[in-house]
């Protein structure tokens, strides 16, 4: 018998696969259809009943939206001024209009080619609607349209009754009222801040709609439209990131025939590049096919200016010019509408259409050409500033390493003493742990495979380099050691080559002061050593806070949520347990934490990304840590109501 059939002797048989039905599906495994049941999940139910309230915008039926927080924090209403779904009966499926969007996977007016149907759209895969009334404990549709008011109610996807005729009524459009289920939801209470944010950026995109927000919780209601369009967007972002522009003269350019394209960008003195792109006004955070297209056009324009002007080339001479020197702090909108998009997944944070990258391509970079021609002062400026990035490249390139990757029998390289380093010298199988504390660093060396895993404790808070530069940050110990070990340099003298490591794992504690620690190591790796995050070289590790013993049988759960469940399911199989909470990951033994953090088959990792939202990462790092006060002061005050006991860590 093989190492994998020993002890296994259940047969599988046909009876033992299920077949979910209905809305069972997204109940079930809700993380496919909204990513999570984070607040971030929780959000996107926000979205998809949005975006198709603006669908009815984009395709001529309406020209107003009201959402509306309601006084709990913990329901919303989504109302349009469009069409309103339809009501009357399904010839096929013997269902209302309404039941079919509402509890039927699949079902909507975006799939057909009708000329009652969309010839732009966000919600393609008719999936949206279903999947909020699914993960609610409680919605109510109302549906205003043909001389009448119509409502229905919902508990959990499932209607309660069936659809009542209200009375006569001379609007129409759609609203979607809906209770999150806390049954399935970590928090069901929405940030106001995160709901206002989404419908200014919704306001931009559509330059002719009208929104209205509605605070029950603070009494506010704040009338949202912005005529201006990615012009005044663009305009915003560049002003909130607070990096003076190159010039103050922006590039716009639409293209109104075929699939509408709109773009807006501006260069600035920052290091990063930042996009804002959109699909049918959906916010592709993780870009796409039309995000590379502009990509490309930024590079072709900047470069044929370049070669067919002698002045501008004279500047430039002897230097290899890259797309990265040409992108390096450029703020741009990107917004396409297309009659089919098709995205990564559900939550559509990625577009997937190969027509657009040369779509937007071969629109914008002409157009960018032709304004950078017409305006030679602000051109020279932006070329200016891309050959000074070139060469700070190049000179960090050519200086001497301060620190090198150690080789076999090289003494060259003095490492700080409490780093365990691995054997390996191969970058792309290499890990770095960062961990808090002497005993947890003690534990993961013992715990690691010294082949591959080094491990470098910290001892307690590092300094907070949050307006520091580099030359202050490197005064303290704790940074010293970390620089020294990673092997890149920070500021103007990181040297990407000196890369030690393929992966720099930030391993703290579950508690309040782990994720403290963590936020000041990323601040720090934000500022100083930014091309670690924009490379995909850094991660969280997600150590367990709680220990559950359940006979021989051992469970690690990483929140109070996961304890919670977990909990409820053994009371209610009758099954004595014992719940340990850990104080700090100096707790676990080396075994233990190898099963937990260190194994590469077991444990759970976090990618740091921006997700091309380096602006608002930037000035969430000056209100969290900077100098002024202020901005953290609103923040608790605003959020304080918010704060149940089991949140608090004292």
């Amino acid at each position: 018998m093989s190492a994998l059939t020993a002890g296994r002797t259940a047969a599988y048989r046909t009876e033992d696969i299920q077949v979910l039905e209905g809305l069972e599906p997204v109940r079930k495994r809700p993380a496919m259809y909204i990513g999570g049941v984070d607040a971030k999940g929780l959000h996107h139910l926000a979205w998809e009943i949005l975006d198709n309230a603006v669908d009815e915008y984009i395709n001529g039926y309406a020209d107003h939206i009201t959402v509306t927080l309601h006084k709990s924090g913990q329901a919303i209403t989504i109302f349009d001024n469009g069409r309103g779904i339809p009501v009357d009966m399904h010839p096929k499926h013997k269902k209302t209009g309404l039941e079919l969007v509402l509890t039927v996977l699949h079902a909507g007016g975006k799939f057909g080619e009708s000329e009652s149907g969309y010839i732009h759209s966000g919600g393609l895969h008719g999936v949206g609607a279903s999947v909020v009334n699914a993960l609610s404990k409680r919605l109510v549709a109302t549906v205003r349209r043909d001389g009448f008011e119509y409502r229905q109610e919902y508990a959990k996807g499932t209607p309660l009754a069936k659809i009542e005729k209200v009375g006569p009524f001379r609007g129409h459009g759609t609203g979607i009222y809906f209770e999150p289920d806390d049954t399935i939801f970590k928090t069901v209470r929405f940030d106001p801040d995160t709901l206002r944010a989404r419908l200014e950026d919704t306001s931009f995109v559509h330059s002719g709609l009208r929104i209205t927000f509605k605070n029950e919780v603070t009494g506010e209601t704040l009338e949202l439209a912005n005529p201006g369009g990615l012009p005044a967007f663009l305009g915003r972002l560049v002003l909130d990131g607070q990096k003076p522009p190159v010039t103050e003269a922006s590039f716009s350019a639409v293209r109104e025939t075929g699939d509408k394209i709109e773009v807006a960008l501006q260069w600035t003195e920052s290091t990063e590049e930042t996009y804002r792109s959109y699909a049918n006004g959906i916010r592709t955070p993780q870009g796409g096919t039309h995000e590379n297209g502009l990509k490309s056009a930024l590079r072709k324009a900047v470069q044929s200016y370049i070669d067919t002007h002698d002045d501008v080339k004279k500047q430039s001479k002897g230097l290899k010019i890259t797309a990265d020197d040409i992108r390096e702090g450029i703020v741009a909108v990107l917004s396409v509408f297309l009659r089919d998009p098709m995205f990564q997944s559900q939550t559509k944070d990625r577009l997937t259409n190969t027509e657009m990258e040369g779509s937007v391509d071969n629109f914008v970079r002409p157009a960018l050409e032709a304004w950078l021609n017409n305006n030679k002062t602000a051109a020279d400026s932006i070329v200016g500033r891309i050959v000074i990035a070139a060469r700070m490249r190049e000179a960090s390139r050519a200086a001497k390493e301060e620190v090198k990757r150690k080789a076999p029998g090289s003494k060259r390289l003095s490492l700080p003493g409490k780093l365990a380093d691995c054997k390996s010298t191969d970058r792309d199988e290499t890990e770095l742990f960062i961990v808090e504390g002497d005993s947890a660093g003690g534990s993961a060396k013992q715990g690691r495979n010294n082949s591959t895993q080094a491990v470098l404790p910290l001892r307690g808070k590092i300094l907070n380099c949050e307006g520091l530069p580099a030359s202050k940050a490197l005064t303290n110990q704790e940074i010293a050691d970390l620089v020294t070990a990673i092997g890149t340099g920070i500021g103007d003298k990181f040297n990407y080559g000196g890369l030690r490591y393929g992966k720099i794992i930030l391993l703290m504690d579950a508690d309040a002061d782990g994720c403290h620690i963590t936020t000041l190591m990323l601040a720090f790796l934000f500022r100083h050593m930014p091309d670690l995050i924009r490379h995909g070289h850094v991660y969280i590790g997600r150590p367990p806070l709680y220990r559950v013993n359940v006979g021989k049988d051992i469970h690690w759960v990483q929140d109070d949520q996961g304890k919670e469940e977990l909990v409820e399911k053994l009371t209610k199989a009758n099954r004595k347990f014992e719940v340990t909470r850990f104080k700090g990951l100096g707790e676990m033994d080396a075994k233990d934490l190898a099963a937990t953090t260190l194994d590469r088959r077991t444990r759970t990792l976090l990618k740091v990304s921006t997700d091309g939202a380096a602006l608002e990462t930037d000035r969430t790092f000056a209100d969290l840590l900077g100098k002024d006060a202020k901005p953290r002061y609103d923040f608790i005050m605003a959020k304080a109501d918010q704060a149940v006991d089991e949140d608090l860590d004292v």
